[in-house]
C-alpha cells in the first residue's frame, strides 16, 4: 500500500483518498474542477491578459514579495506550473463561456426578459377586508400617504420601509402579484386583491427595463456555463460505476449555486371579486386605530419570496 499523505500519525494511501474525498463531500468538487480543466484546456491568454491575471491573482491573495510568494506556494503545496495555470484560469473560464454560448445571448436574453426587468413598488398587506378597503379609498382620494398608512397598517416587513419594495426583478415576487406589476402603469393604484393568506394594496412606483449590458451578459453567461457544468457532472458521477462503493459512503452536495432562479411558490386562486371595490360604499365605515406599542406583526415571508 502505497502512502501519499501523512497527516499526524494517520497515514493514508492513495486507495483511500476516493472513500475520503466521498466521505467529507469534496468528490462532487473534485470532478467539477476537472471538467472545468479539460473544457478550458484548448483556452489560450496572450501575455499582457497573462501578465494582467497574475497581478490581480498577487494583490487579492496579498503576495507582495518573493518570500510570500514561495509561503503561499508551500501552504498550498503549488508547484510554478500549477499557479501559473490557476492565476489565468479564471480569465480562461471567462473566455470558454463567452466562445460557447457569446452567439445564444440574444434570443435567450429576450426569452429571459420579461423576468429580468426590474421595478419598485409599494405594497401594503393585511388580512381584513375591511381595513383593506378603507386603506385603498384612503390613499385613492389623497386622505394619507401610502407610506404613513404602510408604516401605520402593513403586517410585513415593508412596514419598515414605509412600504415602499425594490428595486427587485419580477421574477422575485409572487407570480400574482408580479402579473399585476407588469400590467401596470407607473402611479397606478390597485384595489385591494387577495394573494396567499394576505390582502394587498399595491402601486407600481417604477418600472427598470432589463438591459444587455456587461454585466448580463456576464451573468447570462454563467447561467449557461452552470447549466452545462452540472449536466455534466451529473454524467460524470452517474457513469462512473467505479465510484459507486465511494460515494455510498457519505452523500453528495453537488452546486451550491442554481443556474436559474427557483420557481416561485404556488399561490391561491385569482382574488374574489369582492375584493375588487372600486366604489366607497356610503354606509362602510372603518374606524382605523393604528397598533397598540406592545402587538407584533406576525412573522410571515416578506413579498419577496
Amino acid at each position: 500500500m502505497s502512502v501519499v499523505l501523512q497527516v499526524g500519525d494517520r497515514a493514508i494511501a492513495a486507495d483511500d483518498l476516493l472513500h475520503l474525498l466521498a466521505g467529507y463531500q469534496m468528490l462532487p468538487q473534485l470532478l467539477q474542477e476537472i471538467l472545468i480543466d479539460q473544457a478550458i484546456a484548448p483556452i489560450t491568454c496572450t501575455d499582457d491578459e497573462t501578465k494582467q491575471a497574475q497581478e490581480q491573482f498577487f494583490a487579492q491573495n496579498q503576495i507582495t514579495s518573493d518570500e510570500t510568494l514561495h509561503l503561499w506556494m508551500s501552504r498550498h503545496g503549488m508547484t510554478p506550473e500549477q499557479l501559473k495555470a490557476l492565476t489565468t484560469r479564471s480569465l480562461r473560464i471567462e473566455k470558454f463561456k463567452a466562445e460557447t454560448w457569446g452567439n445564444k445571448l440574444e434570443s435567450y436574453f429576450l426569452s429571459r426578459k420579461s423576468k429580468l426587468d426590474k421595478v419598485i413598488y409599494s405594497l401594503i398587506r393585511t388580512q381584513d377586508i375591511g381595513i383593506a378597503q378603507e386603506i385603498y379609498f384612503r390613499v385613492l382620494e389623497s386622505e394619507q400617504t401610502f407610506a404613513e398608512l404602510a408604516s401605520a397598517y402593513s403586517k410585513g416587513p415593508e412596514a419598515q420601509t414605509d412600504g415602499l419594495i425594490g428595486p427587485v426583478e419580477l421574477s422575485v415576487p409572487h407570480p400574482n402579484l408580479a402579473q399585476m406589476l407588469t400590467v401596470s402603469q407607473p402611479g397606478q393604484l390597485w384595489p385591494p386583491s387577495r394573494i396567499g393568506e394576505w390582502i394587498v394594496i399595491v402601486r407600481l412606483e417604477k418600472f427598470i427595463p432589463a438591459q444587455m449590458d456587461d454585466a448580463m451578459r456576464r451573468r447570462l453567461l454563467t447561467e449557461f456555463f452552470n447549466v452545462w457544468l452540472q449536466e455534466n457532472l451529473d454524467h460524470t458521477m452517474a457513469s462512473a460505476s467505479d465510484l459507486q462503493p465511494a460515494l455510498a459512503a457519505a452523500p453528495i452536495t453537488l452546486l451550491p449555486e442554481a443556474a436559474i432562479a427557483p420557481p416561485a411558490p404556488q399561490l391561491a386562486p385569482a382574488p374574489p371579486s369582492e375584493l375588487n371595490t372600486t366604489e366607497r360604499s356610503p354606509n362602510f365605515t372603518v374606524t382605523l386605530s393604528p397598533p397598540s406599542a406592545a402587538s407584533t406583526a406576525p412573522t410571515v415571508p416578506s413579498s419577496e419570496s
